[in-house]
């Protein structure tokens, strides 16, 4: 094991390491996440995640790798700066407020890790959520005190109404960010209308820098159209360009150094992400490459990586390089999960809500609202599925044993 990968792994146990900077409003233990209030336990963070410096010296002739402690502050608590409806704060106190809201099942890509190869069977158009619906469930949920939306698939890009879509949610009083994540094949045509409308953070999705490679995992062609769409989103002034990468042993590994050059010269922010098991995806613990291996790779090569302050809610891990423009992320769901910050909801296609990614539980606004209930009836049914979340989700190999539908079905 690298003395890096030994850091990360032990450094949870090292509380004296941190001194002076390490607030009371942070803890390491989290047992006592469950029964903290929310300000304490949305600021459960790891060792790892407290701003933390990687810095690289020369010592008798080796390399030494030490973390040095970063004070910066974190932003305030969300229910300092806005009022947070009981609706959505579960029974560990997190406060949800960010809602993620798929658009549809359909997809111009075959991802292997997002659907099966033989395909999913799609619910039919009548049984999705409308234009309307969509936006009253949104303004339900954003006068309750959500304020960021991130709009997912399938592809949202392909609802021919997108634009309009963002259009009505970013006029919803009281939302902040209005964000999508996408494949990129056509949103470089669409963009400028879409940023127009409101759209305010993209995430583009890319596994492989390598146009074969793509083809091979997207089982379709479009490597160039999703380079040009990160090149348009530079261009129109979104900072930073996230780019997501879903990282697979013996496939786009060789290509984390690849990924991190794209940060040099532009404000983009890739995120390598852990390989996550969902139905139909053929998940394997020997595909998985975890966040401790991957930051070995990156720090192997490139000097001056700066661990940057996370906010209690973030997901990911994030650093600056010296002399980059953009950053490093990574989403360490499988090996750090990061459940007791989570402020995340999800509103499926069909209508179905969701209160964890990868819990089974389900629970439908779409009906309701089509036997015609108020707004009231929905805000208990959300109330209560929130009230039920669990403090935490499986291990990854109970994961991969628990029914879940696959990503097409939930949104990315």
């Amino acid at each position: 094991m690298s003395m890096i990968s030994s850091i990360i792994r032990h450094i949870d146990m090292d509380v004296a390491s941190f001194g002076s900077c390490r607030s009371p409003r942070f803890t390491i233990d989290p047992l006592r996440a469950k029964k903290a209030s929310f300000s304490s336990r949305a600021s459960l963070l790891t060792a790892s995640s407290s701003g933390q410096n990687i810095t690289t010296s020369h010592h008798n002739g080796s390399l030494s790798k030490m973390y040095s402690t970063s004070c910066e502050t974190l932003s305030e608590d969300p229910s300092k700066d806005r009022a947070v409806s009981d609706m959505l704060i579960d029974s560990f106190g997190r406060m949800h407020t960010y809602l993620r809201i798929s658009l549809t099942e359909r997809c111009n890509l075959r991802c292997h890790y997002c659907m099966p190869a033989e395909g999913v069977e799609l619910t039919p158009s009548p049984q999705l959520l409308s234009q309307d619906e969509i936006v009253r469930l949104a303004s339900l949920f954003v006068s309750s005190g959500v304020d960021k939306i991130r709009l997912t698939g399938g592809e949202p890009t392909i609802r021919k109404d997108i634009e309009e879509l963002c259009l009505q949610l970013s006029n919803l009083k009281g939302l902040k960010t209005l964000a999508m994540t996408t494949n990129g094949i056509t949103l470089g045509k669409k963009l400028p209308k879409l940023k127009d409308s409101g759209l305010n953070l993209v995430n583009i999705s890319l596994d492989t820098l390598v146009p074969a490679k793509f083809e091979f995992m997207t089982r379709r062609k479009g490597h160039g159209r999703v380079m040009e769409s990160i090149d348009a989103a530079v261009k129109l002034g979104y900072n930073p360009v996230k780019v997501n990468c879903v990282v697979m042993r013996g496939f786009n590994d060789d290509e984390i150094c690849d990924f991190v050059e794209l940060t040099r010269e532009r404000p983009i922010n890739v995120r390598f992400i852990e390989f996550m098991p969902f139905d139909g995806n053929v998940w394997n613990v020997k595909k998985l490459v975890p966040y401790a291996e991957m930051l070995d790779k990156v720090v192997e090569k490139f000097t001056g990586l700066q661990r940057i302050q996370d906010h209690p809610t973030e997901t990911a891990k994030n650093f600056r390089i010296d002399g980059h423009q953009g950053s490093v992320s990574f989403i360490t769901s499988m090996t750090e999960h990061f459940c007791a910050g989570c402020n995340r909801l999800r509103l499926l296609a069909d209508g179905n809500f969701k209160v964890c990614l990868f819990g089974p539980s389900e629970v439908s606004l779409r009906d309701p609202i089509r036997l015609g209930e108020g707004d009231d009836k929905l805000r208990e049914i959300i109330g209560a599925a929130v009230k039920r979340k669990k403090a935490s989700h499986a291990g990854m190999f109970d994961l991969a044993k628990t029914p879940n539908r696959p990503m097409i079905h939930i949104g990315g």
